[in-house]
């Protein structure tokens, strides 16, 4: 079996977390910096990773999260957020981003430009946080495959209240996607011992 479907094969959503274990500053660094190359659409990354590392505000974010003791357990807690709306001043400034990286003269993205200003610009605010939230998954797909590589545990989890994380985080602009709180596993937690429940691939995998 590869290196990948091993990880895959031992992660789980983890229930309890070693309070006495902490994920290296490098193996977060890894896990931030892969967050950071996921591919999204139009290349528009319209996210931010926020690192909450505050004691009483992991404690706060943890009533707005059903109690759930991961959030405050675990080594580190990382908040996805993706933008509420995306702008022209949005769109200007990635095509200055692309310019400047790949030594172009800006009025050689005009057509770019306005293609996304297109796409983006019809799109109603449910329509484009749903959108939003649509590439915030793709991050998180990465992220959780590569804390899996790395042996790091982690629970992605959408059961908390966004305005309240928004609120406590002092978001304005973003609002919260989803949440990861990445640790390493307790030895109580019985959940690491359960077989893995996945469908069969002939009943998922189809070939045309």
């Amino acid at each position: 079996m590869s290196a990948v479907l091993d990880a895959m094969q031992r992660r789980y959503a983890t229930k309890a977390y070693d309070t006495s274990k902490k994920v290296s500053a490098d193996d977060l660094h890894t896990i931030l910096e892969a967050m950071r190359l996921a591919p999204s659409s139009f290349g528009l990354q319209p996210w931010k990773f926020i690192v909450v590392e505050n004691t009483e505000t992991r404690e706060q974010l943890k009533a707005n999260s059903r109690g759930q003791p991961q959030v405050t357990d675990a080594s580190h807690l990382i908040v996805l957020a993706v933008k509420k709306a995306i702008t022209e001043a949005d769109v200007d400034a990635y095509m200055q981003s692309v310019a400047s990286t790949r030594n172009m003269p800006i009025e050689a993205l005009a057509e770019y430009k306005w293609m996304i200003i297109g796409t983006v610009g019809s799109r109603d605010e449910a329509s484009m946080h749903a959108w939003n939230a649509k590439q915030a998954y793709i991050a998180l797909g990465i992220w959780i495959l590569t804390a899996a590589q790395l042996h790091i545990d982690a629970t992605p989890m959408e059961g908390f209240d966004a305005s309240k994380y928004d609120e406590v985080l002092g978001l304005g602009d973003y609002t919260t996607a989803v949440i990861m709180p990445i640790g390493y596993r307790a030895e109580s937690d019985q959940s690491q011992h359960y077989a893995k429940v996945r469908f069969s691939a002939e009943q998922i995998v189809e070939y045309k």
